[in-house]
């Protein structure tokens, strides 16, 4: 990304740097943050499957909206419930009254729903990481159908490669020193110049020392030939008895320009391990190795839920309602991540419209947006309760983002619940469905690593922020990550010109500090040549035809 995206005034601008201002004259909304309430809910624990971590889980229908989650030796982003005014994102903004502590006992009748505290940002993504128990059983398929997913045994040469001595250029194949007697190969015509051995066609005369024949690049070397002479260093004459002769400026060494059978593998070599993603050169290097088919897990199956009555599905916005932004921006995400998605839902704001889509899905993952919070068409948490799912995260202390869940359905089976304004969905679905679906496609986590800030970076309090970063040379810094303007809730101008999001820590940080990185998929996912697309009609993960709201 050059400097001059970053910059123009005309129309506004995508991907203002953080510490330029921005053309509307407004300030980063943490600025003005001068207090915060505090609230921590009554934990009830159980050991976490990773030491210095405790989970609390809880069936809504035994223990009420309560999941939090905290460090055991203190570190790292406290448990928070803000009642933050400048926060779009916060239940507590949709919520009446003074906010509390979190009740032990479920909500009953319509009031408000009780705030749990929030789980600290690293530590809901460990929970969402380790939620399943793993990828479900691997499946052999067609070669080509394993495109984007992961091998779940290692790829084992079955054959050498090249399985023959293959001439590596066009030219002739010789024998010995030269000059060299020019052969007609024993099928070519006497009319026209000698064909020579093609790609395909298996010598079946032994080259005699002193003799030379025309080869082409990829053809199998004749026996008795010592090395291959390149077309451009060669020189044919004729001969007084008709005959020909091949003569070269220099001597061509043996093995030149011919590559040896076995030379990349031997058969049993292991070429891949297993965990690796099959893109289309690991397809290729599967078929070269005499694979038809390959033992990969199959790609996670995700619905996507949009609710909303507010919400239009083409056209500009009008009388009070707005287009859809997540509908087609979360499948295509999913593709990215390696997922199988069908297309997104519209639902109704009605409880039992919601009711009935969860309890008939069959998807692996099941992904809301909207309807996270404790308004009054936000129906996710008590159609939890109806369907006695398991809540394993409500609320993440991050920000934009907040009210995200997650929750189980049933074994092998969540939901991720993501706010309805669009950054926030986006910071909900790097930190728990990211996780969940990287478990359940038994790929491997990227390698963590961190790039310094190129900008200071106002931090909330006590949240973890997700900041969408564009990378820049930096004379002193080398690669730096520059904080982009459009970072609200409900903004995608700002991630939209993105190549990461910055993790800032609670405080924020200073210029050229160092902060860890989340990269967006396209890279992995798209290079993994799955072309994206909703699931074929007749399929059997079609979903139903929606009953209620606008399907």
């Amino acid at each position: 990304m050059t400097d001059t995206e970053w910059g123009g005034e005309a129309g506004g601008m995508v991907g203002r740097p953080w510490d330029e201002p921005s053309a509307e004259g407004r300030g980063d909304p943490f600025d003005d943050a001068l207090a915060l309430a505090n609230g921590t809910a009554p934990l009830r624990v159980r050991p976490g499957s990773e030491p210095g971590i405790t989970t609390v889980t809880a069936p809504y229908a035994a223990g009420g909206a309560v999941a939090a989650a905290a460090s055991a030796t203190g570190g790292g982003d406290a448990p928070y419930t803000p009642d933050d005014p400048f926060a779009p994102d916060d239940p507590a903004a949709a919520r009446s009254g003074p906010s509390g502590p979190v009740c032990p006992t479920p909500p009953t009748g319509t009031g408000p729903r009780p705030t749990p505290a929030a789980v600290p940002w690293h530590t809901a993504r460990r929970l969402a990481e380790r939620a399943a128990p793993g990828p479900p059983a691997p499946e052999t398929s067609a070669l080509g159908e394993t495109l984007g997913r992961t091998l779940a045994a290692p790829l084992t040469a079955l054959t050498d490669l090249p399985s023959f001595d293959t001439s590596a250029m066009d030219g002739w194949a010789v024998a010995g020193p030269g000059p060299w007697r020019l052969d007609r190969p024993a099928d070519a015509s006497e009319a026209g110049p000698p064909s020579g051995i093609l790609a395909g066609h298996a010598p079946t005369e032994a080259l005699l020392d002193g003799h030379a024949i025309p080869i082409a690049t990829g053809a199998r070397v004749p026996s008795g030939a010592t090395a291959v002479l390149r077309s451009e260093h060669g020189e044919v004459r004729e001969l007084s008895d008709g005959g020909r002769r091949l003569y070269a400026p220099r001597p061509a060494p043996p093995g030149q320009d011919i590559r040896p059978r076995g030379q990349e593998c031997r058969r049993g070599d292991q070429l891949l391990p297993a965990g690796a993603l099959v893109t289309p050169a690991v397809l290729g290097l599967a078929a070269a190795a005499g694979y038809d088919e390959l033992t990969a897990y199959r790609r996670p199956r995700a619905e996507v839920f949009v609710l909303g009555d507010e919400l239009l599905d083409e056209g500009l916005p009008r009388d009070g309602r707005i287009r859809d932004a997540l509908g087609p921006m979360l499948a295509p995400w999913l593709h990215a991540l390696g997922v199988e998605a069908a297309a997104p839902r519209h639902l109704a704001d009605e409880a039992d419209t919601l009711y009935a889509a969860l309890a008939e899905s069959t998807a692996d993952v099941v992904i809301t947006t909207g309807g996270t919070a404790s308004g009054p068409v936000d129906h996710v948490h008590p159609t939890l309760r109806r369907l006695d799912a398991e809540v394993l995260v409500d609320g993440v202390a991050v920000r934009p983002g907040h009210p995200m869940l997650l929750a189980r359905l049933a074994p092998r089976r969540h939901l991720v619940g993501l706010p309805g304004n669009p950054l926030a969905a986006v910071s909900g679905l790097l930190t728990l469905a990211e996780p969940l679906l990287r478990t359940l496609a038994a790929r491997r986590p990227a390698a963590p690593y961190r790039t310094p800030l190129a900008a200071a970076v106002t931090g909330h309090p006590q949240d973890t922020r997700l900041v969408p970063v564009a990378y820049r040379d930096d004379e002193r810094h080398g690669l730096t990550a520059v904080p982009l303007r459009f970072h609200g809730p409900a903004m995608l101008r700002g991630i939209a010109a993105a190549d990461a999001l910055a993790v800032v820590p609670p405080g924020g940080a200073e210029r050229g500090t160092e902060l860890e990185i989340l990269e967006l998929p396209w890279s992995a996912g798209w290079s993994a040549g799955w072309t994206p697309g909703w699931a074929a009609p007749g399929d059997p993960y079609d979903p139903p035809e929606a009953t209620g709201g606008r399907a």
